[in-house]
């Protein structure tokens, strides 16, 4: 199976952020399903991660964020309209 060029991870970690995901996939991987991997195989389920996943949440929280602000600057549009009519 030959292997395509891959897009590179849009969300980087610094080194012991990378180190400590490494481990935690181990872990989690060990524990759960008794699939022990080496820091190679780690760092693939990692870039995997990074690479097609954490865009996803990452997008998600920008729009939560969003969204949050616009409802609090309507509600402080709103209190200023009433500030004014007084």
């Amino acid at each position: 199976m030959g292997r395509a060029k891959l897009k590179a991870p849009v969300l980087t970690l610094d080194a012991a952020q990378e180190q400590a995901a490494q481990q935690i996939i181990k872990r989690f991987l060990e524990d759960r399903f008794e699939l022990e991997l080496g820091s190679f195989e780690a760092q693939e389920v990692l870039d995997l991660i990074a690479r097609e996943i954490a865009p996803l949440y990452y997008n998600k929280a920008i729009f939560d964020v969003q969204t949050h602000l616009k409802e609090r600057f309507e509600s402080i549009e709103s209190d200023l309209w009433a500030l004014e009519k007084s």
